[in-house]
């Protein structure tokens, strides 16, 4: 797992559809899309993931439901996300088989040593920066965590959290395999050229690492 990781943001795409918000982000880059709704039905949280899944399929990017196991089973979604207060990994993998795209979060150093010796797909560090569209997580990492976590860690890592234009390519130095961005595309005026941007700022990063 590597690249721009789009998680949506319903209050911050403003009047946009937010299928048309999603795709503009694919066209812009992003190589995985993160459903994340807390305020709607599961029946339109349903439904709108099938839309979602529908435009992305011939497109060949993965939907992955945020929290909602029930979603991501109803849909048959590519995968899940799961929060250390969510359905406990190992139910999850059970649930969703062994192909499923499934990533647990980090929000201390306690849980990224529990999650050493299980098979998920990715760690998601949470949050790298401070930010306002998770409320209820730990202190930030910042770029030392994330460091930290890489030189310990075999998973790969979405970093997730404040991460915009201006910190992308110290994120990727710092040891994140993909940056999941929600307010830098969602609340820009042009998510496709907000996407297009930040990709690029991730694909050079990494071109350098590499060097």
């Amino acid at each position: 797992m590597q690249g721009l990781y789009f998680v949506t943001d319903r209050g911050l795409s403003g009047e946009r559809p937010l299928a048309d918000v999603v795709l503009q982000a694919v066209r812009g880059g992003a190589a995985y899309v993160q459903l994340r709704e807390k305020e709607v039905s599961t029946r339109f949280f349903i439904e709108e993931a099938r839309q979602i899944k529908a435009l992305l399929a011939p497109l060949q990017v993965p939907l992955i439901i945020n929290d909602r196991l029930d979603v991501a089973l109803a849909v048959e979604a590519d995968g899940v996300h799961v929060g250390q207060d969510d359905m406990p990994y190992a139910i999850a993998r059970k649930l969703l088989g062994p192909k499923a795209i499934i990533g647990l979060s980090v929000e201390t150093w306690e849980d990224v040593e529990r999650a050493e010796p299980l098979d998920c797909d990715y760690l998601g560090v949470s949050p790298v920066f401070a930010t306002a569209t998770k409320t209820d997580t730990k202190a930030p990492w910042g770029l030392e965590g994330l460091a930290r976590i890489r030189a310990a860690s075999r998973h790969p890592l979405v970093a997730i959290g404040g991460l915009n234009a201006k910190n992308a390519a110290a994120t990727v130095t710092a040891g994140a395999d993909a940056l999941a961005v929600v307010s830098a595309i969602c609340a820009a005026p042009d998510p496709q050229a907000a996407a297009r941007e930040i990709d690029g700022i991730i694909r050079a990063a990494r071109a350098r690492k590499q060097e």
